[in-house]
């Protein structure tokens, strides 16, 4: 058997499913009433989570069992998966699954009694995150695990499915930042992107948030090759790039590369705030005073990053 017989079982349950990558399939979320495929089930890993209504497990008979399937086609999964060479965290190629912690807890599902979501939502607060932007963006928190006491912030691709998150403690701590040890060769927040209008490039999860319009964090200071061809082969004509001071090496590499491809590259030159301590407002400001990077401009920016 394979993971195929996997996928007609749960077809035969939850409808015809969409293949996505990574061994995810998605169905129509049978503990929802949105029209669109929103639950992702892994065959390989048997995660199953919607991302609408935030129903999720970590095994498919559970699965099975919560939709009261007959006890025949439960045994048969059980079968079917025996033969699945099952791996929790790891697809079939060896590439780490990316998952959202067990413990994470929507910050949209307002919950002012308890202490833990009132700090988290007000360390957001001071950082200038609306509910909006929680809701936009899928922002959440864990009380416990892993990411104890840790803002988490999704990102996903074009199909609405998870392609990394990040991990940022509410409190005053040594260790703030927390991200999952997979592959950043993707697209941040790719669901949100419009590629018929200018791109922004940042390097965290709330720089993105507080320019609010077109901007793709990288989740560090390195632009991924996924995310150079994607520009590319979208035909983007304009791009911003504005990464910190300390990441202006990499810019400059950025910018020579994407204004070989024929782009009109903006180098937006931030004073020592990165663009989450700005706000919007003054980081709009900044890009909109920036003019087009020039050849003799990009030479005289990296003679200058050389001293």
């Amino acid at each position: 058997m394979s993971k195929f017989s996997v996928i007609t079982l749960l077809e035969s349950v939850l409808g015809k499913g969409k293949i996505n990558s990574n061994d995810n399939i998605a169905f129509h979320c049978p503990f929802c009433p949105t029209t669109k495929k929103k639950m992702e089930v892994n065959v390989v890993s048997q995660h199953w989570h919607c991302w609408v209504c935030n129903a999720a497990g970590r095994k498919l008979t559970v699965l099975f069992r919560k939709l009261n399937v007959q006890r025949e086609k439960i045994s048969r999964l059980i079968q079917l998966l025996d033969d699945v060479e099952y791996r929790p965290t790891k697809t079939t190629t060896d590439t780490p699954v990316i998952q959202l912690p067990e413990e994470y807890k929507p910050l949209w599902k307002i919950n002012t009694k308890a202490p833990e979501y009132r700090n988290a939502i007000y360390y957001l607060k001071n950082r200038g995150i609306t509910i909006y932007d929680i809701l936009k963006y899928r922002i959440g928190y864990c009380t416990n695990g892993l990411y104890n006491g840790k803002i988490i912030i999704p990102s996903y691709d074009a199909n609405g499915s998870l392609n990394y998150f990040v991990g940022r403690a509410y409190y005053d701590t040594d260790y703030k930042h927390k991200n999952p040890n997979v592959s950043k060769d993707i697209i941040g927040f790719e669901l949100h992107i419009n590629w018929k209008m200018p791109i922004i490039l940042v390097e965290g999860a709330f720089d993105a948030i507080a320019i609010k319009r077109n901007a793709i964090p990288l989740f560090g200071k390195t632009i991924s090759n996924t995310l150079k061809k994607r520009i590319v082969e979208k035909g983007v004509k304009e791009i911003y790039i504005c990464l910190d001071m300390d990441a202006r090496k990499q810019a400059l590499e950025a910018a020579e590369y994407f204004m070989a491809n024929g782009l009109d590259v903006y180098f937006v030159d931030l004073p020592e705030s990165d663009p989450s301590e700005l706000g919007f407002k003054q980081i709009k400001y900044e890009i909109e005073q920036t003019c087009r990077l020039s050849q003799e401009k990009l030479m005289e920016q990296k003679i200058l990053c050389t001293l």
